[in-house]
């Protein structure tokens, strides 16, 4: 664990990394010391760690009064912490435009989380007229970079033929790298293309490392589909979950 002295304020990356590998309550103190003198990865980090509760009192207010300070460093991480805020309203009155408007920026220094944001915003209309193409762009951008969401919503524009031509290998593909990059949405729709070839064996376990990290909303969707198949095993396989 570092010990926060005045020449240590000069905060790396990698001692951020070790900070942040200590116990919570610990680290935050050391945040606060390193944020007040001027750090903005000390900043973002505290943001989140007040947005959580983590390892301090939550105070959703102060996690912005931080992320707002780390942005005017210009911090990528701070740009799309803001967003996510005014997304959804978390210590700050909600504002689909606001959002969009630190998620474009976050998404124009190169922040993985910044483009799928910013592209999803662009798919919804949120904050901004809908843009497909320019959605299909930056999701494709931060695919490139291995975001896995990203990549599994790549793969259903391949999949439903939005903005390039319908192709199911490219989905399949798209899917199968989302879903081994450990996105729940890239597990499930491996595994129900891999059904549609009768590689049931295989889709089995994608379908169980689904369920273990998905939503709840999601694990409904999944259970609702189960319910719909027609192989047995399926069925019998969604009772041995107990959904």
């Amino acid at each position: 664990m570092i010990r926060a002295t005045a020449p240590e304020l000069r905060i790396t990356a990698e001692q951020l990394r070790s900070v942040l590998a200590g116990p919570p309550e610990a680290a935050a103190p050391w945040l606060e010391l390193a944020a007040g003198h001027g750090s903005a990865q000390a900043q973002t980090a505290l943001g989140q760690f007040l947005l959580a509760g983590h390892g301090v009192p939550q105070d959703e207010e102060r996690a912005v009064y931080w992320f707002r300070r780390a942005a005017r460093a210009d911090h990528p991480m701070a740009f799309n912490m803001l967003g996510r805020c005014y997304e959804l309203g978390t210590g700050v009155k909600a504002d689909p435009m606001m959002a969009t408007y630190w998620y474009r920026l976050a998404a124009q220094t190169g922040l993985d989380w910044g483009m799928y944001n910013y592209a999803t915003s662009l798919m919804l209309g949120r904050g901004v007229e809908s843009d497909r193409a320019q959605a299909f762009h930056w999701f494709g951008k931060a695919a490139a970079m291995g975001h896995a969401k990203s990549i599994n919503i790549v793969g259903g524009f391949h999949e439903d033929g939005w903005e390039v031509p319908a192709d199911r290998e490219a989905a399949f593909d798209c899917y199968r790298r989302a879903a081994e990059a450990g996105d729940f949405r890239g597990q499930f729709n491996y595994a129900r293309l891999l059904m549609e070839q009768q590689r049931l064996d295989e889709a089995l376990p994608w379908l169980h490392e689904c369920v273990r990290t998905a939503t709840p909303a999601f694990i409904g969707k999944v259970r609702d589909f189960l319910r719909r198949a027609d192989d047995e095993r399926l069925r019998a396989y969604l009772a041995g979950l107990n959904l």
